[in-house]
């Protein structure tokens, strides 16, 4: 596989060469055994709950529009579009000269935490499946933000793509100081006699594995004052239904995150955890019914779900030195409030 080194200061837009249409194809056959499951599924009432507003903007709120997307979820087919840029945010040079890479970094949280890394002076590498047109503009933003940006196609789940793409990330930047592990599959299922063995090993494979995989082609790249920033989720907290296999895989990853920071504490490498409630990203419209996408995230705590924009700072706090040098091994809550 040949990589070509990016050029001084010149924006990049290159790939690993990595075959996704066989996890497509898989994600999009158990997203239609689960569809066919829910026709005629009754859904709950819509719960009387005044939303909450606590930040410098207005936020989309309840009832969302109801969609359902076709897996594995298009950023630039969901209406309202996420809200990702933080306008509200100043860049004060926390990452300066440091490179990242962030997988699911296309859409959702990860782009939003792509830009704002990019804010903060970092260059970015992208994973992502193969959302090409979603990913292409989360990098033209990361270039707005005068960083250099690197797309990388693939499938987390094979440990030689992994490879490969951190190869491609420390020849095209010369190093590697942030590694964000993001890239998730959920796909919801209402009983445990439901859940195929197919559904369960792409959910482990993906969520799980997927982290290892990154995680140990990373660490040897990563020089001591690095970090690596997993995504939990308050379903790997609290448990979910109808999520059993992603809340499985979830509280995994704080488990992972907590023994992987006593790990690598000794060569300086800090390993964090975001623990996000419920966000507008592609990920539940492209698992949940559309009626049911109407009342997304209505039952948090501040009665509707969050914008992207609202979790990636929690990012930029765990990943800058400066202001997280002796955070360590947390699994860090952002999900509008206590949730019990």
């Amino acid at each position: 596989m040949a990589v070509r080194k990016a050029a001084t200061k010149a924006p990049v837009r290159k790939t690993v060469a990595s075959n996704t249409s066989a996890t497509v194809a898989t994600q999009r056959k158990i997203q239609k055994k689960v569809d066919a499951r829910d026709k005629g599924k009754p859904t709950k009432a819509p719960q009387e709950k005044k939303p909450v507003q606590a930040g410098e903007r207005i936020q989309p709120q309840n009832p969302m529009p109801p969609q359902h997307l076709r897996k594995p979820g298009n950023e630039h087919e969901l209406t309202p579009q996420p809200r990702y840029m933080a306008p509200d945010y100043r860049g004060s040079g926390k990452l300066d000269g440091q490179v990242a890479l962030v997988t699911g970094g296309d859409s959702g949280i990860g782009r939003a935490v792509a830009v704002l890394f990019a804010r903060e002076g970092a260059d970015v590498a992208i994973v992502y499946l193969n959302e090409h047109v979603d990913a292409e503009a989360t990098c033209k933003q990361v270039e707005k933000e005068g960083q250099r940006c690197l797309l990388i196609p693939g499938d987390v789940k094979d440990p030689k793509f992994c490879n490969a793409a951190v190869a491609a990330v420390v020849e095209a930047f010369d190093g590697l100081d942030i590694l964000v592990n993001n890239a998730a599959f959920q796909e919801h299922s209402d009983s445990l006699e439901s859940l195929t063995d197919e559904h369960l090993q792409e959910t482990l494979q993906t969520n799980v594995a997927g982290y290892f995989h990154m995680a140990r082609a990373a660490v040897p790249h990563i020089k001591r004052g690095g970090s690596i920033i997993n995504c939990g989720s308050e379903t790997g907290i609290f448990g979910s239904k109808h999520l059993l296999d992603y809340s499985a895989t979830k509280g995994a990853i704080h488990a992972f995150t907590k023994s992987l920071a006593s790990n690598l504490l000794e060569r300086g490498i800090r390993v964090n955890a975001v623990a996000p409630g419920p966000v507008w990203t592609p990920l539940n419209p492209a698992d949940r019914s559309a009626k049911e996408v109407e009342q997304f995230g209505q039952d948090s705590d501040m009665g509707r779900p969050a914008q992207p924009e609202e979790i990636s700072p929690a990012f930029v706090f765990l990943a800058s030195p400066v202001c997280a040098s002796y955070v360590n091994g947390v699994i860090l809550p952002v999900m509008g409030g206590p949730r019990g």
